[in-house]
């Protein structure tokens, strides 16, 4: 198998590189091509070991640039396309929907022309082996009441955000391709992943790398906003799972199934770092923590149901919380040229507020 990775420099998409050559998938995969433009999320140094493996190779270009995307299909001969590229922060969607509905909107859509052209020029052997696989977001789904089940496949959209509506419409268009032209596509939906190589910016590596710098812990609102966490080798297996016994045209849910508030997971970050690097004063990392204003739109609860990865193709979360909280930590305490390489090319917003104002309609 031959696999196009877009936006495999970043966070999710360089440890599914990883995973492939190291797990199950190294015995199939015969070469990963990765593409990625290296906007402020992706980072050469998330897959410089890789870059020493001749079956793995890097190419800096934006999905747009739909010469350049037809080209690596057509001479490489791929088999198949794993789509991570995307803009992903919410706070930064807020600030700047455009670049949004540039990347996760029009990339996806000039993706899936390069795709379907390329499909389509392939024989019937192999065009039925070619698989397409877009990842999107539990977010799509909007709030989901406290007092509600977790949403199932096929749930009603209500995006909140700039970022969950540009990956609804994403998903749209993918689905579209499927039910009018027969494109071999499906989607995944996965919780809040976090892990090795996660920006600075998202919530675990921010509170981490606070909390070790002796600052405060921004917590937005009263911290009562409820998510699920998957740990981000659990959700490269889910993926794999589904771009080998996935069915065309389906939805699948990747999540751990468990959700918490966000005060929680910060209390339960604090309660590691206390016992694995204890502050010099002696004092809890918990007293860190101060609560500011809630960021506009900011859903209650994301909840997906995970029955159908489990009972269809027999894949279910394996990581506990407090194992990869712990894994994670340490990856941060260990990679902290990493960090300060991120945070070089430029940390622009903060969760104490946004650079765009807002209406308010009061």
């Amino acid at each position: 198998m031959k696999i196009l990775v877009t936006g495999g420099a970043g966070f999710i998409g360089s440890n599914f590189c990883d995973y492939c050559f190291s797990n199950e998938p190294s015995s199939i995969v015969e070469k990963i091509i990765v593409i990625d433009k290296l906007g402020y999320s992706g980072s050469i140094e998330n897959i410089k070991e890789l870059q020493n493996r001749d079956n793995f190779v890097f190419i800096q270009a934006d999905i747009c640039d739909q010469k350049i995307v037809s080209n690596i299909l057509f001479e490489e001969k791929i088999n198949a396309v794993v789509h991570f590229a995307a803009e992903s922060h919410v706070d930064r969607s807020i600030d700047n929907p455009e670049i949004f509905v540039q990347s996760n909107v029009l990339g996806t859509f000039k993706l899936l022309e390069s795709s379907f052209h390329y499909v389509s020029s392939l024989p019937r052997k192999e065009r039925d082996k070619f698989r397409f696989v877009h990842i999107s977001t539990d977010e799509v789904y909007g709030s989901i009441p406290l007092e509600d089940p977790p949403v199932k496949e096929g749930g009603v959209y209500d995006p909140s955000s700039p970022y969950s509506a540009s990956k609804a419409a994403s998903d749209h268009f993918v689905l579209a391709y499927h039910k009018t032209y027969g494109f071999p596509a499906m989607i995944t939906h996965s919780s809040n992943n976090y892990g090795p190589r996660q920006h600075p910016e998202k919530m675990i590596p921010h509170m981490i790398c606070n909390a070790l710098e002796e600052k405060e812990l921004p917590v937005y609102g009263k911290g009562l906003n409820v998510r699920d966490w998957i740990y981000v080798e659990d959700h490269c297996a889910g993926i794999w799972r589904v771009l080998n016994r996935g069915r065309l045209g389906e939805v699948y849910h990747i999540a751990k199934g468990k959700g918490m508030t966000n005060f929680e997971l910060v209390q339960k970050i604090c309660s590691q770092l206390d016992e694995l690097f204890p502050r010099s004063s002696g004092r809890r990392y918990a007293e860190l923590i101060r609560f500011v204003i809630d960021r506009p739109g900011h859903d209650l609860r994301y909840a997906i149901d995970v029955a159908k990865m489990k009972n269809e193709l027999g894949w279910e979360a394996q990581v506990e919380l407090e194992e990869g909280l712990r894994k994670t930590i340490l990856w941060y305490v260990q990679h902290k040229d990493w960090i300060r390489s991120v945070l070089d090319r430029g940390y622009l917003l903060k969760r104490q507020g946004l650079c765009r104002s807002v209406v308010n309609n009061a």
